[in-house]
Formats: structure tokens, C-alpha cells, sequence
């Protein structure tokens, strides 16, 4: 969670198949491909000072086939995202590979979307057997994200820049998660949220905030799901499907997007496997999880991205 894909791993039939390495590596390297080449048009914005996203800054992609090496310069924003996402899907196998469990290497999703890529996501191909299993398979991810993403987002807000509304320019506004504006006002004391103008490397660390609280939502097949099924076992369903009907209201007064959320995770994630086991997952487990909460509670913002009618240059 990796949209990306909502739960960052899907589960399958438990029969153990042979691991196609070069599917791997292929889909690797196109994501490296796509988001450099997103990262280069972010970085050719930043330097001209301009919206990172508008209909106006098109002509980057220009520049980009006339000269194919300011790509590379898209390379900061591509290895700060690809390392974030690989951290939290690597998080799952490896807890999978110390369980047992039967789980593919990542799989990464080249896209030509904004960013360059719908996300991340592992196969676990067997059954979980056990809360303590379940529990640590599912919060491994987004801690190990949120350790990589964490460094990544205060050098990003270190080597941004003031420029007086710039956040209101262009197409979208982006949502400033509890933890970036913490960064932002510590690096920028006084200074409003909307006149930072957050470095490509922020971005991607700002992309992984974003992932981590989706994944972290308590919701059905999410990490957050697994969180909360380790420890509500069968007020699981009743408690996915509350947090469901909240994200209406969330679309309704802040972002259309929730209820495109809330849609999708009904059809596809909102159903649990069930787990048969009765203990106790211990103190430390229940440490992890109010820290699991604590992460959630710095990387969501109710406003993720809007469309601003505000014409590009006013």
C-alpha cells in the first residue's frame, strides 16, 4: 500500500508456484523508467518555479525528447519513491519469509499516472495461521515504509522553497499531512502551508504518506484490517463496515475521492479470512499497534488532492 494497490499484498490459493524473477526485475524497471520520467517533468517545475502539475507545464515533456538526459534528473524523485515502496512491501515478505508463509517478491505497477506508478504489491499464496502471524505480517509494512519515508521527507522540506501561493497554482492542491507540516514549520517557521513549494523528494515522501495512511485505514484486507482483526477478531466486519459508511461523510464535505475509496475497498477488500486462534498477542504487539495509530494519525490528511478552479498563473 502500496494504489495504488489498498491492501499492498493479495492473497491466493495456497499452492506454492516458482518465482518468475525477471517478471521482477522487468516491472522494477519500468517503474524506475516511468517515475524518473515523472520525477524529470516535477524537477523541470520546480526549477522554473511553476505549479507541479498544470496544464501549462506540459512543455517539460518537450524539453525531455530534445534533451533525453535531463531525464536523469528525474532520478531523486523515482529511487525516493521506489525505495519507500520497496521498503514496505519488503516489510510484508519478510515477515512472510520469517513465518513460513508462502509470499512472491514485489511486484511493482508502472503507470503513466502522475506520479509514474499505481503502487506495489506482494502475493501471499498460503493461509495465515495465526493473529501473531497475521498481526505482524500486516504491520510490518507501513512501519518499514514509514522508517524510509521519514528522512526522505525532512531532506525533501530542507531543499523545497518559499514562493508566495504557489500550493493555490495549477491544477491540484495537495493535502499537508500532520507530519509535513510539522517539517514545514520547523524548517519554515511562520511560513503558510500554501507557499511552500515541497522539493520532488518531499513529493515522493509526501506519495508515501499518502500510501501509509490508506494502508493503515481499518478496513477489511488493508494492513490496518489485519491490525484490527488480530485484536477485534469476529467485531471485525461489523467495525469494516463502519469505518466504510465514515468515509461518505469524508467525501461529501472534503474529497470525492473517499467515496471512490470506500466503493472500491467494498467491492474488493471489505471480506477478512478468518483466523481460528485465541492468544493473546502480548505488550509489545499492543505497543505497535497504538504506534501503527500514531503513524496513521500523522500521514492522513482529509484532504488528500483537489481540483482547483483558480485559473494556472492567478
Amino acid at each position: 500500500m502500496s494504489s495504488f494497490d489498498p491492501a499492498g499484498y493479495i492473497h491466493q490459493r495456497p499452492e506454492r508456484a516458482r518465482e518468475r524473477y525477471w517478471v521482477h526485475a522487468a516491472l522494477l524497471l519500468l517503474t524506475l523508467v516511468t517515475t524518473t520520467v515523472m520525477g524529470a517533468r516535477l524537477v523541470d517545475n520546480f526549477q522554473r518555479n511553476i505549479a507541479p502539475f498544470s496544464d501549462d507545464d506540459l512543455d517539460a515533456f518537450a524539453r525531455l525528447i530534445q534533451q533525453p538526459s535531463l531525464v536523469l534528473e528525474g532520478l531523486p524523485f523515482s529511487l525516493t519513491l521506489v525505495a519507500i515502496l520497496m521498503a514496505h512491501e519488503m516489510g510484508h515478505y519478510l515477515a512472510c519469509v520469517y513465518y513460513r508463509i508462502d509470499a512472491s517478491l514485489p511486484y511493482f505497477l508502472p503507470a503513466p499516472t502522475l506520479i509514474g506508478t499505481l503502487g506495489a504489491f506482494i502475493r501471499i499464496r498460503s493461509s495465515i495461521g495465526t493473529r501473531k502471524e497475521l498481526f505482524d505480517v500486516g504491520i510490518a509494512g507501513p512501519i518499514a515504509g514509514f522508517v524510509f519515508l521519514l528522512p526522505a521527507l525532512f531532506i525533501g522540506v530542507a531543499y523545497s522553497k518559499v514562493i508566495p501561493e504557489i500550493n493555490l497554482r495549477g491544477d491540484l492542491a495537495f493535502g499537508v499531512p500532520p507530519l509535513l507540516g510539522l517539517a514545514q514549520q520547523w524548517l519554515f517557521p511562520g511560513t503558510a502551508e500554501a507557499d511552500v513549494y515541497l522539493h520532488p523528494v518531499g513529493r515522493a515522501a509526501w506519495v508515501g504518506l499518502l500510501a501509509t495512511a490508506l494502508n493503515l485505514l481499518p478496513i477489511g484486507q488493508l494492513d490496518g484490517g489485519h491490525i484490527l482483526y488480530a485484536y477485534a477478531g469476529r467485531w471485525h466486519k461489523r467495525l469494516t463496515y463502519l469505518f466504510l459508511a465514515l468515509l461518505i461523510p469524508l467525501g461529501v464535505v472534503y474529497s470525492v475521492s473517499w467515496i471512490v475509496w470506500a466503493v472500491i475497498l467494498f467491492l474488493f477488500a471489505r471480506k477478512h479470512p478468518r483466523i481460528h486462534d485465541r492468544e493473546p498477542l502480548g505488550g509489545t504487539r499492543a505497543v505497535l499497534a497504538l504506534l501503527s495509530v500514531a503513524i496513521f494519525l500523522c500521514a492522513f490528511t482529509v484532504t488528500p488532492i483537489s481540483i482547483l478552479d483558480v485559473p494556472t498563473g492567478q
